[in-house]
């Protein structure tokens, strides 16, 4: 939840953490990552976080003292890389996939529309 109580989406915390990753020159700790994100989330959170980035291969991590220092992993730092694989994910969790794909692209805006249609060649 954030500080006013609200719960976030599931994606949210990761897609911060990732921002602020990104956005470093180097690695930064998971206290510097609290810091930069703000909005009261707890050390713990952070963490979790962290270590689910790194099993799903997202962030490097390397020792920093008594700690690990995080960088976005080579594949991460791209983002609309990360954004495709996010769709993908998803998509592969449903069982009806003609359904959702033809939610997602009547949700579309018209000029995305245009993108898609051009991209897949029809």
């Amino acid at each position: 939840m954030d500080a006013a109580g609200h719960r976030r989406h599931p994606g949210e915390l990761e897609s911060g953490v990732l921002t602020v990753l990104w956005g470093a020159a180097e690695p930064l700790t998971p206290v510097e990552i609290q810091r930069a994100l703000g909005g009261g989330l707890a050390r713990t959170t952070v963490n979790t976080i962290l270590s689910r980035l790194h099993e799903k291969g997202m962030v490097e991590r390397t020792r920093s003292g008594r700690a690990f220092a995080y960088a976005p992993a080579r594949e991460a730092r791209d983002a609309p890389g990360l954004a495709a694989r996010r769709m993908r994910s998803e998509l592969e969790k449903e069982q009806d996939r003609e359904a959702v794909l033809a939610r997602f692209v009547s949700g579309l805006s018209g000029e995305d529309e245009e993108h898609l249609r051009r991209l897949l060649g029809s």
